[in-house]
Formats: C-alpha cells, sequence, structure tokens
C-alpha cells in the first residue's frame, strides 16, 4: 500500500519505521529467541550443573583478557624501566720493581697467598690424671717427636705440668706425622711448634687477658655455697673465699644462720671471653658476731698470702682441715665403739667424710716420712713438719705423685679420699702428733706466723686502705638495704 501524494509527511514516515522494525523482527528472530533464555543460575535442584554455550563464550572472553593482561603489562613495565648508566671504569697499569738480582723469594710467603687454607688442627683437652705422654699415646703420636718438642723449650713446665681443662692440638701430614703442635703458655701466650726433618721452631702468639673486678654480699641461710650462689659467685670462687679464711674459721662446725661476708674478688677474660675465675682480692667474713678480713698482699719478698688488716698473715703452720668434706664423721675420742671391730678402743683423730677421689692437702710444710700400707688404716701417709709435730692421713684410694723423703708444701695434693683398710665408707683419717702423741686436731691450738715488719706494713696499710674502704662501701649498702 502506498502513500497518496495527498497524505501528510508524518504518516509516512511512521509507516517506513514500523516496516524496517517488522523487517529486523523477523530477520534477527532466533538470535533473540535464544539468548533471551540465557542464565548464569540454574535450577540446580531441577537438573545438574553444566556448561552451556553462554558460559563458554564468556570463559573463553575471561581467558583472553586475562592473557592480555599478562603479556601487555610486563612489556609495558621493562619499557618504562630505566637502566642506570654503568660507571666508568679507568684501568691504570702500575711498573711492580724488579726483584734484585741474586735476590731469592721466600717459599713461605705462599702460605699465605690465594688458595692457601688453614691447617686443620686436631683438638684435645686434658682430662684428669693425665700426661702428655699419655696424650701423645692416645692420639698414635710418636714419643720422639714428644721428646723432640720438651727439648726444644728452655722452661719445659708448661708441657711437663699439664691440668685438667688444658688444651693442646695438633697438624699432622697425609702421612700421619707430627708437622706442628699448639699449646698455651700461661694465659697470654700462644704457642705453636713446627715440626721438621731439620728440627723443631718455635712461633708465638700474645693474647689479650684482663682482669674485671667484681664484689658481692652474701648472708648464710642454709650453707656457704647456697649464699654464694645466690650473691653471683662459682662454686671455685666459693671455696677460694673459705680457704682464704679457713686458718681462723672451721666451715664445718662454726657457720651459724645470719654469718654474713662481703668479697671483692676478679674473673680473668681472654679475648673478651671468660677464661678463668681469678683471685680473692679482699673479703671480710662475720663469723657468730665475728670479724674476720681477709687481703691478698705480694710481701717485698714476693710472697703472696692472705693479711688481717693489721698486717698479720692469715696463714698457720697448719691448715685447721685438709680436705673439703661433707660432714665429720667421727671426732677424737680415748673410747669409741668400733663400726667393724666391734670393741671399743680409742679414736685418735677425726674422720671427714667425703666423696672417693676427694683431694686431700698436706696440712702444713714437711717431709713424706712413711707412704705405703698399714693394716687398719690402708693407704697411709705421714708429714714429718718440724722435730716435734706430725700429721698422718689414711684410708687414701690412692696416693698422689710424692715420694718417701720429698717435700711438700701446705695445702699441696698428697693422696685421694677413699675407704682401704678397715672403713665402713669414704673418707680421710686426720691425725695431728706431738712428740708421738696424738691431740685432737679440731682443738689443738695452732702457731701464729709472725707479722709483716715495721718497715713493710706502712706500705701494705697505704695499699690496702681503698679495698677496706670498699669493702666497707658494700658492706654498709647491703646493710642499708636490708633494714629498708
Amino acid at each position: 500500500m502506498t502513500a497518496t501524494p495527498n497524505e501528510p509527511q508524518p504518516t509516512r514516515r511512521n509507516a517506513r519505521c514500523m516496516a524496517v522494525r517488522r523487517h529486523a523482527q523477523r530477520n534477527h528472530f532466533h538470535f533473540y529467541s535464544r539468548c533471551s533464555t540465557w542464565t548464569f543460575v540454574q535450577n540446580v535442584a531441577a537438573k545438574p550443573i553444566s556448561w552451556r554455550a553462554e558460559h563458554w563464550v564468556l570463559g573463553g572472553v575471561a581467558l583472553l583478557l586475562t592473557t592480555l593482561v599478562g603479556i601487555v603489562i610486563p612489556s609495558w613495565a621493562n619499557a618504562t624501566r630505566h637502566d642506570p648508566t654503568p660507571a666508568a671504569i679507568t684501568t691504570l697499569a702500575i711498573e711492580v720493581p724488579q726483584l734484585t738480582p741474586g735476590a731469592e723469594a721466600d717459599p713461605t710467603i705462599g702460605a699465605y697467598g690465594i688458595g692457601a687454607a688453614e691447617p686443620e688442627w686436631h683438638r684435645v683437652t686434658v682430662r684428669a690424671g693425665q700426661s702428655l705422654a699419655d696424650i701423645f699415646h692416645e692420639n698414635n703420636l710418636s714419643p720422639a717427636d714428644l721428646q723432640r718438642a720438651l727439648n726444644s723449650q728452655d722452661d719445659a713446665s708448661a708441657l711437663r705440668h699439664i691440668h685438667p681443662g688444658d688444651e693442646f692440638a695438633f697438624v699432622e701430614d697425609a702421612n700421619g706425622a707430627l708437622t706442628a703442635m699448639r699449646f698455651d703458655r700461661g694465659d697470654a701466650a700462644r704457642v705453636t711448634l713446627h715440626f721438621t726433618p731439620e728440627g723443631v721452631t718455635e712461633s708465638v702468639d700474645e693474647r689479650v687477658v684482663e682482669r674485671r673486678t667484681q664484689v658481692a654480699h652474701g648472708v648464710l641461710t642454709h650453707s656457704l655455697y647456697e649464699a654464694g650462689a645466690h650473691a653471683g659467685m662459682s662454686d671455685t670462687m666459693i671455696w677460694k673465699l673459705a680457704n682464704a679464711f679457713g686458718y681462723d674459721i672451721d666451715f664445718a662446725q662454726d657457720l651459724r644462720e645470719g654469718d654474713s661476708f662481703s668479697v671483692i674478688y676478679d674473673d680473668v677474660y681472654r679475648e673478651g671471653e671468660h677464661l678463668h675465675d681469678g683471685d680473692i682480692i679482699a673479703a671480710t667474713f662475720i663469723n657468730q658476731g665475728k670479724r674476720y678480713t681477709a687481703i691478698r698482699y705480694t710481701s717485698a719478698t714476693g710472697e703472696t698470702m692472705y693479711y688481717s688488716e693489721d698486717g698479720r698473715p692469715l696463714r698457720k703452720a697448719f691448715l685447721r682441715t685438709p680436705v673439703e668434706f661433707t660432714r665429720i664423721s667421727s671426732v677424737f675420742s680415748v673410747g669409741r665403739m668400733h663400726p667393724i671391730l666391734g670393741y671399743m678402743r680409742a679414736h685418735k683423730g677425726v674422720d671427714y667424710a667425703a666423696p672417693t677421689g676427694t683431694p686431700i692437702r698436706s696440712a702444713g710444710d714437711g717431709k713424706i716420712v712413711f707412704r705405703g700400707w698399714k693394716s687398719g688404716y690402708g693407704n697411709f701417709v705421714i708429714v714429718q713438719h718440724n722435730p716435734h709435730i706430725s700429721t698422718a692421713y689414711g684410708h687414701m684410694s690412692r696416693f698422689a705423685n710424692e715420694q718417701i723423703g720429698q717435700r711438700v708444701s701446705q695445702g699441696q695434693v698428697i693422696g685421694y679420699v677413699g675407704m682401704t683398710g678397715l672403713a665402713t665408707g669414704p673418707h680421710l683419717h686426720y691425725e695431728f702428733r706431738i712428740d708421738g702423741n696424738h691431740r685432737d686436731p679440731l682443738t689443738v691450738t695452732l702457731p701464729k706466723e709472725e707479722p709483716l715488719p715495721q718497715t713493710q706494713l706502712a706500705l701494705f696499710k697505704q695499699k690496702t686502705a681503698p679495698l677496706m674502704a670498699k669493702l666497707k662501701l658494700v658492706s654498709g649498702m647491703q646493710l642499708a638495704r636490708a633494714n629498708d
């Protein structure tokens, strides 16, 4: 149907739009009919989930976008990165001086060059009772090399007198031959011996050693060791404190709750690391209300010992107790039921109960006049100190190295606690004899050392005055703190 010329123009335009719309609907009917049913939420209860065409189309578009992002963004980042301009390197030719004609290069310099390796040291720590010969034997080292090492030393005491905890180190070649040996000579020197077919050479490295001063204060509640540990002292330092006052205080019987001590001591450090405990420098000990003082001082004769405030040596001719012990198991008595024999007999000494192997020390300077087995005493040692006084030590598990006729000094180890002979448990039987008569070691009057001469006493008081002031300050601070 066509419009007449007289029909209005808007009517014809509307008719054409409607015709175009109907044409588009007919041509795209199938597309609209399919898209009208698209959905992303299915009725799961009606049928299981499955991918339909619209899911595949949208999934493909998402995958394409992800791929484009992964390619475009790194490329853009690399395009915007600006690498720094490399620094200019200038090469200079340095003329090396020529070796003087006839001179030879030192072959040992190569040992410090590139590729030189630190030798592999085999370290050995000394155990109790070991000698250097034992260490060489255990490590399959030649006794001839040991003798070469001893012969190379003007003073071989560091090799002959070794102690538990000392360290030795060795280097061997591929054939097992000793090429180097290392040990400490004192705290400040490390010695290295180099073994070659031509002989033994020595190099010494000096090591930095310092002593750091400490102060401590303690009050006894249960035991000296507990009070010392609470004050921050090691067991070794507590023992040294007791040893300093051991001439005046019987630490087995005299200690009471409330006793106190103030002490200045030092620790030894090597190259910044703790090496070992140092010494008691000065200390005060209040026992049952009585105040004792010990000051470490080296006299004009070069002898170092502890002195009281007035310059009198604390050291006496004899130790009150020659062994560290846990308790007194039997006292001096004219009549005691013997625990093994079962009848009454005199007990002419004091028994100190202690673990087997505890060191026994000579009570004073003297000479060993008997060393061997003696009936009920077991392993027995007698030390003669002067024409009138001798001391005896029984039930040892073993002897030390001293022999009959050899002189010993006060405090020197002469044997070790055991239970040989007639003994029910490990202990030391200790006797004190004057002109052959037995005296009670706990009550016998021990002679005192002579004080410093007047010429040295003024210097002693001058040098020890700062220590005494420091001790009084420590004690005063602790007393004030206790009263707060």
